[in-house]
């Protein structure tokens, strides 16, 4: 029984090339299916990959009680301090408390190549934010001045927008900005613009305000003995997250638009190329009807006949999908994009291909050569072989 599917599977295959219009039907839808689907999927991985990154399981995000995102949260200069001074809270190397108010505003500059402008969020942020996010370097110029309206940028946002280079001014606010830095962290805030949170409140008439306040825990379990020492405190109405959640929270609901599309136009292209296999493989098998009557005729078993024809269509599919996965190898992976992210801002990320990405297009691929190629199959091992070689 091998030894005859073996020989009918070589035998189709060595007339693949007398088919080869029929055969690229299916290697070309196959490797769209595949290629979108990838596509989709590394864009989804690269936005969570990017927010995952912005996380440290040490560090806690302190928000107004009710407040879901820094944007829509506001917390004084007093819980500021309060929470500097809540036990679990980790000092650096000269005592001082690390704990950082941070302002989030939205400003609005032109994308390279666009005249129209697109939301970036502007953080001000206090010493404190450098050490609480050790990954954060300095690549060009220097940091900014605190009391100066001088700007640092990341990497991703100097990418994305016109006239973030080092030295150059930008008008935000009504007043002129320098840029004097670019920085790179290699997670969200590389498409933010920094600068003091002083000259952000007094520049956006917030005094004494925050957005939020991003707490270093002496260790990842302090967390919980942090968070109720807050809540009991009747000076304060706050929400403790942990840095890790909270930014896992803001791109939830993003990757899952993102998977769910991948899956609803992965299904409809599948089903596109399921039927365009179909019809290939019963065209294939028609063009051989006197082949596979001779075959049955001197003793070859149906269940050779279609495990031989299931064979070649599910290397065509798989070929197909291979094609696809390396198109958007090629072409997606580490491609860096900006696209609308959490808090209605500009997220700058990367694709990220990822090899269980190209593992699930080779099966996607295979189920369709699956799909396509079983019922051709079983139509060509059930035919009579009389019947086959008179239409033959």
């Amino acid at each position: 029984m091998l030894k005859q599917i073996v020989e009918v599977a070589l035998m189709n295959l060595r007339s693949v090339p007398q088919r080869l219009g029929l055969s690229l039907v299916i290697l070309v839808g196959i490797a769209g299916v595949v290629g979108v689907f990838t596509a989709l999927f590394a864009m989804s991985r690269g936005i969570e990959a990017t927010f995952a990154a912005s996380g440290d399981p040490r560090n806690a995000m302190v928000l107004r009680g009710g407040s879901q995102a820094e944007l829509n949260s506001t917390v004084s200069l007093e819980t500021l301090q309060i929470a500097e001074r809540t036990a679990g809270v980790r000092r650096d190397e000269t005592g001082a408390p690390l704990a950082s108010g941070e302002l989030i505003v939205i400003t609005e500059l032109p994308r390279k190549g666009d005249t129209l402008g697109a939301n970036v969020t502007l953080r001000g942020v206090t010493a404190a934010a450098f050490p609480l996010r050790p990954n954060l370097k300095i690549i060009e110029g220097v940091k900014y001045t605190p009391g100066l309206q001088e700007l640092i940028v990341g990497r991703g946002a100097a990418s994305q927008f016109e006239g973030l280079e080092v030295g150059r001014t930008v008008r935000l606010r009504g007043a002129d900005w320098t840029i004097v830095g670019v920085f790179e962290s290699g997670d969200s805030f590389d498409s933010e613009i920094w600068t003091d949170a002083a000259t952000a409140q007094t520049a956006w008439g917030r005094n004494n305000l925050y957005s939020t306040i991003l707490v270093g825990l002496e260790t990842a379990d302090t967390l919980d003995a942090f968070a109720a020492a807050l809540k009991v405190d009747p000076r304060v109405n706050v929400e403790v997250k942990r840095q890790v959640d909270y930014y896992t929270e803001q791109t939830r609901d993003t990757t899952r638009n993102i998977k769910f599309l991948g899956v609803f136009v992965a299904i409809i292209m599948g089903l596109g190329a399921v039927f365009a296999a179909l019809n290939t493989m019963y065209a294939a098998v028609s063009a051989r009807t006197r082949e596979i009557a001779t075959l049955r005729a001197i003793g070859f078993s149906g269940f050779a006949v279609v495990t031989s024809v299931m064979i070649e269509a599910m290397l065509l599919a798989l070929v197909g999908g291979l094609l696809g996965a390396l198109i958007a190898f090629v072409l997606f992976n580490g491609m860096t994009v900006s696209t609308l992210g959490g808090g209605f801002t500009q997220l700058v990320f990367q694709f990220r291909v990822t090899p269980d990405l190209l593992v699930t297009g080779a099966f996607i691929a295979l189920a369709i050569g699956f799909l396509g190629g079983l019922f051709p199959a079983v139509r060509a091992a059930r035919m009579p072989v009389t019947t086959a070689l008179r239409a033959a």
